[in-house]
């Protein structure tokens, strides 16, 4: 039996693996986004804030670009040198989904 991308990409379409990925990308894609606004909004550039938070330029980028997922400590960091409140929500899925 072949298999083609066609098929493969079909039985992965709603896969829960699939959209786990997707949500995962999400999430670094919104932080991304959130961390780049600020440090825009501060008027900082990349480097300036690398240099407050103790990093480098490219590891800002690199983040900003959803491209790394960062530890804590480096989200502790990143929220002093933007002055801004690190929040972080864990949510019980079944109770956003409705119990079912």
């Amino acid at each position: 039996m072949t298999t083609n991308w066609t098929d493969i990409k079909a039985s992965r379409a709603d896969s829960d693996e699939r959209r786990h990925g997707y949500e995962h990308a999400g999430r670094a894609i919104r932080l991304a986004f959130e961390i780049r606004a600020l440090r825009e909004k501060k008027g900082l550039s990349q480097r300036q804030l690398a240099e407050l938070v103790g990093t480098t330029q490219s590891a800002i980028a690199r983040l900003e670009g959803g491209r790394i997922s960062p530890s804590l400590p480096t989200l502790d960091r990143i929220a002093n040198a933007l002055d801004a409140e690190l929040t972080v929500t864990l949510t019980d899925t079944q109770q956003l989904l409705g119990a079912r």
